[in-house]
């Protein structure tokens, strides 16, 4: 068993919803492992360490959990997945301008950005995968697990907005 760690973001039923009502609930539903944010109105944010046998076990009882206490409530994001240079830096213990110089240099083979804009934004998976695989840097294995289903679960929260597209079995019943 290991521990995983992960946010799941979600918009409440209503945006004038108090989140303060549902903190019990989520308790008891079993998200007693996560810090709860109520900062933003019509929103929460699950900041879970849950143990479990594999990542995509951890988030996938994580989000049943959540919508055992709050039905309605929808994904909104789960992190780490979306991240700029300045993210993967602070993650792999780099400065920003050491993972510049690696992306500049290896052009080639660095990941293609998601987003190319200000900023530009990756999957976590590819950037700790390219750095795991291209540059022999160690990267933390439960991170990476986490990362890679996030991703999937990720895309697959926008993938359902597609006229006619079909999850994969292993994700359709997180979003059933």
């Amino acid at each position: 068993m290991t521990d995983y760690e992960f946010t799941l973001k979600f918009s409440l039923p209503s945006s004038g919803a108090d989140p303060d009502q549902y903190i019990e609930a989520l308790a008891a539903a079993g998200c007693d492992d996560a810090l709860i944010g109520i900062g933003q109105s019509g929103r929460i944010a699950l900041d879970f360490t849950r143990t479990a046998k594999s990542a995509f076990e951890a988030i996938s009882s994580a989000l049943q959990d959540v919508r055992k206490a709050i039905p309605t409530a929808v994904l909104v994001e789960a992190s780490p997945d979306f991240v700029g240079l300045t993210d993967v830096a602070d993650i792999a213990g780099f400065t920003r301008q050491n993972m510049r110089k690696l992306m500049i240099g290896n052009m080639s083979t660095f990941p293609v950005a998601i987003h190319e804009g200000k900023p530009a934004l990756w999957h976590l998976a590819t950037i700790l995968t390219w750095l795991n695989e291209q540059q022999d840097r160690v990267v933390d294995v439960a991170l990476l697990e986490v990362a890679r289903t996030n991703m999937a679960l990720n895309i697959a929260k926008e993938t359902r907005k597609l006229a006619g597209a079909t999850l994969p079995k292993k994700l359709a019943p997180l979003f059933a």
